[in-house]
């Protein structure tokens, strides 16, 4: 009589990470599985120690807690909150996934940048065999141009984002864009907003008695104290930046914004989406109207100048005014 033939899983069809979800599952559902039952249920033919080195799998892979009663005849979890992590990713997803990666140039100089990349590591080994992850999959085909990274100083990004969530006071030393030495300052950080390469903190300084935003890269020695703080229940992150503009140079006043778009722009501006709240047409003239509302007065001057004379401010007043004094501040230089 012959040997009866395991039905080995053959790892080109179906990942180990299936069978191991079908003895999550059982085991999940109280069922006590054990050999017998897994196979009978699932339609399998496998010996016990094939059964065996999932569970050892489930056990030093996923610290899944798992152990046999010998009384119910099969395995159980000895803590019932354990789930298992079940990630399942066609080749489409994991193209779109790695279009991501460039982002991460943002996050550079953060705790953020290597967490990204652990994760994404750990999505491709999760992968089922039939799918052939090339290493060219995941670098040079998509490419975005980020603007200049600033450098942080240890410590700073961790504490600021662990005392963010705890809404606990910070005790750092900070330099303001005009001093040259760090003074010690207090600070409840409120929110934490990457803009255009740079990470900022806004919240209330102690120093100041008001709120402020903070550039992250000119705090050092970055300590998180045990006073606890509120966030004020009127306070409005969107009373202090405007996601599509900015947060530096806000008075806190809205702003109608009116720009008028020369003739040879008009594909490129009418292309776009600029603020979310905008309206845009096309005169009659071939050039373009784009107007919108914000708070960001000085974000915005700055973003009309970089069209190099090919916008131009309509109102308000006092943004032609900003303007203006910028270029003659640039003729002048």
């Amino acid at each position: 009589m012959t040997k009866k033939q395991e039905k080995v899983p053959q790892r080109n069809t179906t990942h180990i990470l299936s069978y191991l979800m079908k003895i999550d599952q059982s085991i999940k559902s109280g069922e006590y599985p054990n050999v017998k039952k897994l196979n009978e249920k699932n339609g399998w033919d496998f010996s016990r120690s094939t059964i065996g080195r999932y569970i050892e799998i489930l056990k030093n892979d996923y610290d899944a807690p798992i152990e046999y009663d010998f009384q119910k005849n099969g395995y159980y979890y000895t803590d019932p909150t354990f789930y298992l992590q079940r990630v399942m990713l066609n080749e489409g997803e994991l193209l779109t996934l790695s279009t991501i990666l460039p982002l991460l140039e943002q996050y550079k100089n953060t705790p953020l940048e290597e967490s990204y990349r652990k994760l994404m590591s750990k999505l491709i080994e999760m992968l089922p065999d039939s799918i052939t992850v090339d290493s060219a999959l995941i670098n040079n085909e998509v490419h975005f141009i980020s603007d200049p990274i600033t450098t942080l100083a240890d410590g700073v990004f961790e504490n600021v984002l662990k005392a963010t969530k705890l809404h606990q006071t910070l005790n750092m030393e900070y330099k303001t864009a005009r001093d040259s030495d760090y003074q010690n300052r207090l600070f409840d950080p409120y929110h934490i907003i990457c803009q255009k390469g740079s990470w900022y903190l806004l919240g209330f300084s102690h120093h100041s008695n008001a709120i402020r935003l903070y550039a992250m890269p000119r705090m050092r020695n970055c300590v998180i104290t045990e006073k606890k703080f509120s966030i004020p229940k009127d306070f409005k992150l969107e009373d202090h930046i405007d996601i599509q503009m900015g947060a530096w140079g806000n008075s806190g006043e809205q702003f109608n914004i009116e720009i008028e778009f020369v003739k040879g722009l008009k594909t490129y501006v009418m292309e776009r989406t600029w603020h979310k709240d905008q309206i845009i047409r096309e005169n009659p003239d071939g050039t373009v109207y784009l107007s919108f509302k914000t708070n960001q007065l000085g974000q915005t001057a700055s973003w009309i100048l970089s069209f190099a004379g090919g916008a131009k401010a309509l109102n308000p007043p006092e943004l032609r005014e900003q303007i203006k004094k910028a270029a003659e501040r640039i003729l002048s230089a």
